[in-house]
């Protein structure tokens, strides 16, 4: 479970400055609730939810992206309605369900506990393939985030970068939603990344403060979890609330941090 904290921590630390950024966390919102059709999918044809959340959430965001370039509607829009159709039918799929139900309490809310080595092998794989992408390409993600069209005019291959970081953002829910849980995981990708951009505004600078906060309150939540016996999810995403109120409580007294 600290393991898995960690790498998590980390990545999503990492990978939500990005989200943050570029304002995708209505994005990261919507494939998360997604994934309960998947995990509900491989409940019904007794498959490792894992392997079915994998391809199910990756398809999603992609398909979601793809309706947004081919749509005149708002993004928000599309979000709003394919996340309200998924989570009808997840609910739906979940009452053919027989016998005990109560698994799906941790799905919703998370249980690190639930972790094994799979899955954290694929963390730790996503984590190192994620990480090499973007920092080797970390000069054009900073011109895609902050000016698209220039990135356009200097021959960055935008729509290709695009559907990659999508690529890794719905892998990403796909692999947090077991350990944090479906309601939960998006504020896992948004809350370190929004606490570290109050401390600076220095880009670098405030990537590591991202993926300190996000190790820090992945770890500080799972003690939390095991010492009270609450929930997993919620115990880490507590941590990161605290953590950003405290960040937002001593930026309002004007304590230089950059």
């Amino acid at each position: 479970a600290i393991a898995g904290g960690i790498l998590m921590g980390f990545w999503g630390g990492l990978l939500g400055s990005f989200v943050t950024l570029r304002q995708l966390s209505f994005f990261s919102h919507a494939v998360g609730h997604s994934a309960l059709v998947g995990i509900v999918l491989g409940i019904l044809l007794q498959l490792n939810p894992t392997w079915m959340l994998l391809p199910f959430t990756l398809a999603f965001g992609l398909a979601v992206l793809y309706l947004i370039d081919q749509t005149d509607l708002a993004s928000d829009n599309i979000l709003n309605v394919v996340l309200s159709g998924t989570l009808a039918i997840g609910i739906i799929l979940s009452s053919f369900i027989r016998g005990y139900r109560g698994g799906l309490m941790n799905v919703l809310f998370g249980d690190i506990l639930a972790i094994d080595v799979t899955d954290l092998v694929l963390t730790f794989l996503l984590l190192l393939g994620g990480s090499i992408y973007l920092i080797s390409t970390l000069q054009q993600q900073i011109l895609l985030t902050l000016n698209p069209d220039v990135a356009k005019v200097q021959g960055i291959p935008v729509q290709l970068h695009r559907y990659l970081f999508v690529v890794l953002l719905s892998l990403t829910v796909a692999l947090a939603t077991k350990a944090i849980g479906i309601l939960l995981v998006n504020a896992f990708l948004v809350i370190p990344a929004s606490a570290a951009k109050l401390l600076s505004h220095q880009f670098s600078r405030f990537l590591g403060l991202s993926v300190i906060l996000g190790v820090l309150s992945s770890i500080v939540g799972i003690l939390l979890s095991g010492f009270l016996d609450w929930a997993s999810g919620p115990s880490i995403v507590l941590i990161q609330f605290l953590i950003f109120l405290a960040i937002i409580s001593i930026t309002k007294f004007k304590i230089p941090f950059s």
